[in-house]
């Protein structure tokens, strides 16, 4: 008989830190799944610093889980929920830098520096899971080896700086360049890291296009594969500005089957070609839930409307995600669960997969 989740937890609790403490009492467990004799979890240290101070916990959880009957194979990730800096702060107070200025005037079309593709991630309404899977996404693709940017210009509801487990303020040494973080092997940009994370973003176009300009170009960026963009929901201003103001390599619109989203997520694929930006193909998320108590499959919003919508218009199909709570979980705890091995991290890989075997990332 197999192993259950209950018992792993049960299994690590126990597990003495080093500063003092349990794996138990510091709440550093996340992600726990077992499948088919295969455990995987996550050890969310609160620094880089911490983190590898737990190599030797991360080692006897292994061996903890392995020993138990029913297990074949253990996969344990070690991350931490901050940031390492991606270079000395300055010294002193940062020079302060105003972010939501109005836009600047440019000609024509332009790239942002040292970034090969740009792929903006939309949908056509909010709650289809755009933010979790730009996140995953941008993970999935660091994990094969490309070097990637996640810029959220959700400026209204920004959520990758708790997806991605970013806080720190980016650094502005002159007060002109944005120095961003990184996280998961992936470079970070959020309006939510600039402001207070309980005040409102009350801002009009303007403001809105000025906001998007300063991130992708006062932000250093670096030498990037590509720069994934978490779009806001719907067809409004920053849609305009970006397709009408950068090269954009093309668009990926995710979407739920439901009916109601794919009304949405038409809209969102009109807008696009209006524009003139490639729709790179469509994904759909929440495609099936698996009851992890009895196995049974179940299509909560319906099944293969999205396949069927970019079959109907002759896009690419980039493939299902499922909904999964340990998938939401992972995202609250800022480590998304393309970081770990598995199957719910598995759909995320191969849709990244995709995307590179087509040269869009």
């Amino acid at each position: 008989m197999s192993a259950t989740k209950e018992q792993i937890i049960a299994l690590l609790q126990d597990i003495a830190l080093p500063q003092g403490g349990t794996l138990g009492s510091a709440d550093l467990l996340r992600a726990v799944m077992v499948k088919d004799g295969a455990v995987q979890f996550v050890i969310e240290a609160p620094s880089p610093e911490a983190a590898r101070a737990l190599e030797a916990v991360s080692k006897e959880a292994e061996a903890r889980v392995a020993a138990l009957a029913g297990v074949s194979k253990v996969s344990v990730a070690l991350t931490a929920h901050g940031p390492a800096p991606t270079r000395a702060a300055p010294k002193g107070d940062a020079p302060s830098l105003k972010i939501g200025r109005h836009a600047t005037e440019t000609k024509g079309p332009q790239s942002v520096p040292g970034v090969d593709r740009i792929l903006a991630i939309g949908s056509g309404k909010g709650g289809v899971g755009k933010s979790t899977v730009s996140a995953n996404l941008a993970v999935a693709l660091a994990r094969q080896g490309r070097r990637v940017g996640l810029l959220d210009a959700d400026f209204y509801g920004p959520s990758q700086t708790r997806m991605m487990g970013v806080s720190k303020k980016p650094a502005s040494p002159d007060g002109k360049t944005i120095i961003p973080l990184t996280a998961h092997g992936v470079t970070v940009m959020s309006i939510g890291l600039m402001v207070d994370p309980d005040q409102a973003v009350v801002w009009r176009g303007p403001m809105l296009m000025g906001a998007l300009q300063q991130m992708l170009g006062q932000v250093e960026w670096g030498e990037l594969d590509v720069l994934l963009i978490d779009m806001p929901p719907g067809t409004g201003d920053v849609q305009l500005t970006l397709c009408q103001k950068y090269n954009l390599t093309g668009a990926v619109i995710v979407s739920t089957p439901q009916d109601v989203a794919l009304m949405d997520a038409r809209r969102a694929l009109e807008m696009f070609q209006r524009l003139k930006c490639p729709v790179l193909g469509l994904i759909e998320n929440m495609s099936t839930h698996i009851c992890p108590q009895c196995g049974y499959e179940d299509h909560i919003f319906g099944h293969g409307g999205v396949a069927a919508e970019a079959e109907k218009h002759g896009l690419p199909y980039l493939g299902a995600l499922p909904l999964n709570v340990d998938v939401r979980l992972a995202a609250d705890s800022g480590t998304p669960i393309a970081a770990s091995d598995g199957p719910l991290s598995e759909p995320y890989q191969a849709v990244a997969r995709g995307l590179i075997d087509n040269g869009f990332a």
